[in-house]
Parts: structure tokens; sequence; C-alpha cells
């Protein structure tokens, strides 16, 4: 393959939840291969630890503070991009909370429309404003949508997230099929059990540990590494994936063969 178009020099990048675990890994890897990263998150100690690690590595960033369930916020996110690198090319809609832990007929529905604005109402509101900029421009782009291999093989007890991811599934296919005439393409990545804060918070609220679940979650037997996840988003913002649309790459270490 032709290392050009694995590259993405010259490219603007927004990355969302960019502060912690495969955000933050993502916007590095972005950085790294050329790209300016505006790195989005709502916690604003989190989102310049990811941003000094990119200009300590020699990449450029930028940090704007987003409540990506907030439409306001996320239009302001966007208007800051051009206004800081004149332009907008390719994204990773990354930003989710943890999922909720009951079953249906317990569901605590406050949690339930919480889950749902973050990690699905977010999906909708950065690909809006996204994808009204590449028009702006009048230029092709890149939309990843990060979702999770819930959205394929659904856990018990996670019906709000579970649901949410599903959702992201229809926002990316609907997307593609609206804006490939205008060369915007719109990709998910399905990440599984990925080595996250969010996962060994997880781990660490049940007493389990990465040997007592790893075998059950991936073929490797382990857990994925942030960066993994981080390689397919880099792929398809970049032009080596050009042909590529409406597509959910799953980065799972062969979870969902079984």
């Amino acid at each position: 393959m032709n290392a050009n178009l694995v590259s993405l020099e010259g490219k603007v990048a927004i990355v969302t939840g960019a502060g912690v675990g495969m955000g933050a890994a993502t916007a590095r890897l972005l950085a790294a291969r050329g790209a300016k990263v505006v790195v989005s998150d709502i916690n604003a100690e989190t989102a310049a630890a990811t941003a000094d690690a990119i200009r300590a590595a020699g990449g450029t960033a930028h940090v704007v503070i987003t409540n990506v369930a907030d439409e306001a916020q996320v239009e302001a996110l966007l208007a800051e991009t051009v206004a800081t690198f004149g332009r907008f090319d390719c994204a990773v809609n990354n930003a989710a909370i943890t999922p909720d832990v009951l079953p249906i007929a317990e569901a605590d529905m406050a949690v339930f429309d919480k889950v749902l604005n973050v990690d699905l109402r977010s999906v909708m509101l950065c690909m809006k404003y996204e994808i009204r900029q590449l028009l702006a421009q009048g230029s092709p782009g890149s939309i990843v949508n990060i979702g999770s291999v819930s959205s394929q093989r659904p856990q018990a007890n996670n019906a709000a997230y579970v649901a949410a991811k599903h959702g992201v599934i229809g926002l990316t296919k609907t997307g593609s099929l609206e804006y490939a005439s205008k060369g915007i393409r719109v990709n998910a990545v399905l990440p599984g059990a990925i080595d996250t804060p969010m996962l060994r918070g997880a781990l660490d609220a049940s007493g389990f540990t990465e040997a007592d679940f790893a075998p059950a979650l991936s073929l490797f037997g382990r857990f994925g590494k942030p960066e993994e996840v981080a390689e397919a988003s880099a792929w398809l913002c970049s032009d080596a994936a050009s042909y590529v649309t409406g597509h959910s790459l799953a980065v799972e270490g062969g979870y969902l063969t079984r």
C-alpha cells in the first residue's frame, strides 16, 4: 500500500471523548500521521493532557471543551475548529459514558436517557454539524463513529447502551447513503473488550480480573489495546479507505466469530 494514502498530512481532524482511553489513543495517532487534531472532551484536565502529549511528540493539537450531547456546544466545536485551522476533514465520534447495569424491568430511566444522550444523540449532533461543514467547504471527508460489538452481540443488563450502539450503526448507514455522492464517507468501528479506564472500572467493581474475563471475550485471550482501535479509525479517516463507506469494522479479537 502507498504510505502516502495512509498519511493524514494536511488534514484537520476532530476526536470527541479524546481525554482518555480510545479517544486519547486515536487523537495521538491521527496527529502522528500528520493531522492537526482538535481534542474534544468534557473534562478540561484530561483533554489538556492529550493535547500536551501530542505537542510533546511534535504534533499539532487544539483543545475544545465540549458536552457533545448539547447541540449548541457541538455547533461551536465545528466553528472553533474552522476558525483555528481553516477547515475540517475528518472526525472520530468517540465520546461515550459507562453503560447501564440493570435489566429492563428494573431500569432507571434517568440513566437510560443519559446513556442515549451521550452515546447516540451526540453522534447524531456531531454528524449533523460535521457534514454541514464538509458540504459548505464542497470537499470530501470521512466520519468515523465508534460503536460497539454490543450492536452485533447484545449483552444482558445494558439495554440503554445496546440500544444506543445499535442506533450508531443506523446513523452510520443512513449518513453513508445520503452523502456518498458528495464524497463524504461515514463508517463505524466496533470495539470489543478494550483495556480502557471504563473497562478497568467495571472489572474493579465486579471483583474480577482480565484473566477471568478475557478468554471469553477474545480469541487471543487478552483485552485489546486502545491503540489497536485507533489504527482502525485512522485507516478509515485516510485516503487508503477511499472506497469504504457504510461499513462497520469490528476490532474485537474474534469475539463475534463465536
